[in-house]
């Protein structure tokens, strides 16, 4: 029988008590006294962000495959049962054994978004465990960070006692090995660390000092002991179909955000978009097998009861078995009477058909991103989509008989101009226009068009990374200017404006290519009562820019201004493959509004085909000079 770390009267007086007592189909149940390794992995945001997690899904699935290792999980409480945890110190506790965190042998956690740290915070304080890692013993928990902020996890890394670079399917056993050896023969908690930071990978942020100019740039990042290693390589799993992917993925017993079965057909891109984070970190492509992932697709269904199915790739249309996969599910969910989510596409006559027999997708719901409403702008960022492009693709739309059109852009690009803003709103009215050239019989009502805008956020290892970004003040300049570009065309009563909130897109600029200085704002602002940042409703504007302010916290240094060409960067420690010199070249192309092709039209020398596997190295990339 199952023990609760919360009372009756407790989980009724919170919001979804169902997000806390465990019990999901396919959770794992051991028998600690049989496990030697007690594993929690945590998601630091509500459960129902948590449990639509792709990576938390696979490495609950890999680390409960071993015989030694139990892995749990658990997700930041909602506020209403933070308030309660804290007023009756009551320990975080995981979801499967309802064991309090603070007794596990690991804690890890995801770092996804930047706006999620003061959660992180908000996970270790509830659960009873120091802050820093500098304060922990072995009486608590080895907290590992992992995840796509995590290259640049130095201004979390003060809380982290190993940062995880690269994707979890590698070198967990080998640590978890290492930690087993360490019981063995009784090594001291730093003895671990240091072993640990030999595993290729691994980053002990304990084991670096870090030296700074009188400007405030970095002087030099040494390690302190000669076990810790100069560069960090991430991690790279060289053949997806022989590797782990869970057949009976996690159900929730409450509605999260993916409600469905994902099935990963790829990892990377060959796009090389030049503010995309994902598209060079995830290098090089590397398609699954079409056969596993048939196979997968059946295992999951049979095992979850989920009426739905969708694909998870960076770039579904660039999966080159993409026809024959999605005409096998439209098949299997017809017999099974499920339904099948796309992913977006590009509008082809592939895309059309495919569309046009799947039931679930309502002709209402396509979407484009454009990302640049003029030209010049999608040749900056190397978007690689002309305007022909996208009017045909809508004008095909249309034609099969949808009339609403999601376009999502950004606003805050290097080298934008008025122009180039106003030439979202006119795309967005030319592709209004397109609807009405359809006969008024083939017409399904006034066409729908919302146009979503976010501020570009210079990312590391992208070629944006020395590139200024804008203040929140003009952000709320030109969302202003758009919404009114907006009302002037001529569709304007058939187009809708969305936009993100400017403020929260300047701290996330600040964290995303900060340095270990911002570790002490995180924790004051958790600490005044700053957390779940990326929800609306709880982010908290004016504390935030108080603390940043006592703190002296630099908004030009950290966001307003060009980086110099050689300035070392908190990142620069970690090796993802892609080289610095090739992200260089492609500032300066962009700079020069020249597009780069993608990596089946001809390689560009990125680096990555050091890794040994994905279509860089498969004869079809040409010259890599």
């Amino acid at each position: 029988m199952v023990k609760l770390a919360l009372s009756d009267e407790i989980l009724m007086s919170v919001e979804k008590p169902a997000r806390y007592i465990g019990n999901e189909i396919n959770s794992i149940k051991k028998d600690p006294a049989e496990t030697e390794i007690r594993f929690c992995m945590c998601f630091p945001d509500v459960y129902e962000i948590g449990m639509s997690h792709l990576g938390i899904q696979i490495l609950y699935d890999i680390l409960n495959q071993w015989a030694d290792t139990w892995c749990e999980r658990v997700y930041s409480p909602w506020p209403d049962l933070h308030r309660i945890m804290r007023e009756r110190q009551i320990p975080l506790f995981a979801l499967e054994s309802q064991d309090p965190v603070k007794n596990f042998d690991f804690l890890g956690i995801t770092l996804q978004y930047e706006m999620c740290y003061t959660n992180i915070l908000q996970i270790l304080d509830l659960s009873q465990i120091p802050l820093h890692s500098s304060q922990r013993t072995w009486e608590d928990p080895i907290v590992i960070g992992g995840g796509p902020c995590t290259y640049n996890p130095e201004p979390v890394a003060d809380f982290f006692d190993i940062v995880y670079i690269g994707e979890g399917e590698t070198v967990y056993r080998e640590l978890l090995d290492l930690y087993k050896a360490a019981g063995k023969n009784h090594w001291d908690r730093l003895s671990f660390l240091k072993q640990a930071a030999q595993i290729e990978g691994l980053y002990v942020p304990q084991l670096y000092e870090i030296y700074y100019k009188e400007d405030g740039t970095i002087d030099e990042m040494r390690p302190v002991c000669p076990e810790a290693p100069a560069t960090v390589r991430k991690q790279v799993v060289t053949d997806l179909t022989d590797t782990y992917y869970p057949s009976k993925p996690l159900v929730p017993y409450i509605r999260a955000t993916q409600d469905r079965i994902v099935l990963e057909i790829q990892r990377g891109c060959i796009r090389g978009c030049r503010f995309c984070q994902a598209g060079m970190i995830y290098r090089p492509i590397r398609p699954r097998d079409l056969e596993f992932l048939k196979k997968r697709a059946i295992e999951m269904l049979d095992n979850t009861g989920y009426e739905e199915i969708t694909l998870s790739s960076l770039s579904s249309s660039d999966y080159e078995a993409l026809p024959e996969l999605v005409y096998f599910l439209i098949e299997e969910c017809r017999q099974r009477k499920l339904n099948i989510a796309l992913p977006s596409l590009r509008i082809d006559a592939f895309s059309l058909d495919v569309m046009s027999k799947v039931q679930d997708v309502r002709k209402s719901s396509l979407t484009f991103a454009p990302e640049a409403g003029s030209q010049r702008m999608r040749d900056v960022i190397n978007k690689g989509l002309t305007e022909e492009a996208i009017l045909d693709g809508a004008w095909k739309a249309f034609q099969g008989g949808w009339n609403r059109v999601k376009l999502y852009f950004m606003l805050g690009l290097p080298g934008e101009t008025e122009e180039d803003i106003a030439a979202i709103a006119e795309l967005a009215d030319k592709i209004a226009a397109v609807y009405f050239q359809l006969p008024k019989e083939a017409r399904h009502g006034r066409p729908d068009i919302t146009a979503s805008t976010s501020f570009f956020v210079p990312k590391p290892f992208t070629p944006f990374q020395w590139a200024p970004m804008g203040t929140a003040e003009y952000f709320e300049e030109k969302r202003k200017y758009l919404k009114g570009k907006v009302k002037e065309q001529t569709n304007q009563r058939s187009i809708r404006y969305n936009c993100h909130d400017a403020v929260t897109s300047e701290l996330e600029g600040i964290f995303a290519r900060g340095d270990r200085r911002l570790a002490p704002v995180i924790e004051e602002a958790y600490k005044r009562g700053c957390f779940f940042d990326a929800w609306t409703d709880y982010f908290q504007p004016d504390v935030w820019n108080t603390i940043l302010d006592e703190w002296e916290i630099d908004r030009d240094f950290y966001n307003y201004r060009e980086r110099g060409e050689e300035e070392i960067f908190p990142w620069d420690f970690i090796d993802i493959g892609v080289s610095r010199e090739f992200m260089r070249r492609e500032y300066e192309r962009a700079k020069r509004g020249e597009v780069t092709p993608n990596c089946r039209e001809g390689c560009s020398g990125c680096g990555a085909a050091q890794f040994g596997t994905g279509v860089c190295v498969e004869g079809r990339g040409g010259n890599q000079g």
